[in-house]
């Protein structure tokens, strides 16, 4: 008799509906991110007579009336632009603070350091519309209301907290030796963490920038109450959401998701080595 034990078929039945029940669950994920882009991008790729047509081709006919329409519609090229120094007025921001303050948490031992990360993370139980009416006080009172810095501000103290635990925990997991190794070669401190810890760094950085950017880009309600004339992107669509026709709306719901598509694109390589895989 043979000493090998197989697994009962009960097991094997229980191990292979796992792995299909994962499988379906990983496509129904794919399918639920995947399809409401391609719904997006099919009307405005498509003639504004074909928006409203069901069913829908599995390719749009690249009909750029739409996206025409949106591009001249009166107010858009500027908001756009407001859009994009907002994002990156945010992501220089959240990054000039919260990768030295990610970078203290990790390397020094001061009074009150846990309460410091404690206050971190609260800063995201205040919601918004509770700080909107102050914030506009203080803002018309410095005169940052409906300014662009003003805005990526607000955007700032949005993504600062996962600017600070992202990169404290890469800061975290950069061994110290390699900077007493510099120390003892002559490197300062500084010159240390330029030559030495922020190559390292710089996957969790990008995936910190990439936050940031897609928390400025998608942001509607700050910019909403705290701009008037110079309203971004978000803004812009919601004010006139309900006189605009529909081919107006799928063209600005593609200029919306498309930056922030390209730019995870051009930092994927940061972002697959920070996930630790190959980029190919």
């Amino acid at each position: 008799m043979s000493d090998v034990t197989r697994p009962a078929p009960r097991q094997e039945d229980v191990g292979r509906a796992g792995r299909f029940l994962f499988r379906a669950g990983i496509g129904l994920l794919v399918l639920w991110v995947l399809v409401p882009i391609w719904f997006l991008f099919v009307n405005a790729l498509s003639a504004p007579s074909e928006v409203t047509s069901f069913p829908k081709r599995l390719w749009p006919s690249f009909d750029m009336a739409s996206l025409q329409f949106f591009w001249n519609f009166q107010g858009v090229t500027r908001a756009l632009w407001n859009s994009v120094k907002v994002a990156v007025l945010t992501m220089i921001l959240s990054i000039g603070m919260g990768a030295p303050a990610g970078y203290a948490l990790s390397r020094f031992d001061f009074p009150g350091k846990e309460f410091f990360r404690v206050l971190v993370i609260m800063t995201r139980a205040f919601p918004l519309p509770l700080l909107a009416l102050p914030l506009a006080v203080m803002f018309i009172r410095t005169g940052l209301d409906d300014t662009v810095l003003g805005l990526a501000l607000v955007h700032a103290m949005l993504a600062l907290p996962f600017a600070v635990l992202i990169t404290y925990s890469l800061f975290s997991g950069i061994p110290v030796e390699l900077e007493e190794a510099a120390w003892t070669l002559g490197c300062t401190r500084f010159q240390a963490f330029v030559k030495v810890v922020l190559p390292l760094a710089l996957p969790g950085i990008a995936a910190s920038a990439v936050f940031a950017f897609v928390i400025s880009w998608n942001e509607v309600f700050a910019a909403a109450v705290l701009t008037i004339e110079n309203r971004t992107l978000t803004a812009f669509l919601l004010q006139s959401l309900n006189v605009s026709p529909l081919p107006l709306k799928f063209a600005g719901g593609a200029a919306l998701v498309l930056p922030a598509l390209i730019f995870i694109f051009a930092v994927r390589k940061y972002l697959f080595a920070m996930w630790g895989i190959a980029n190919r």
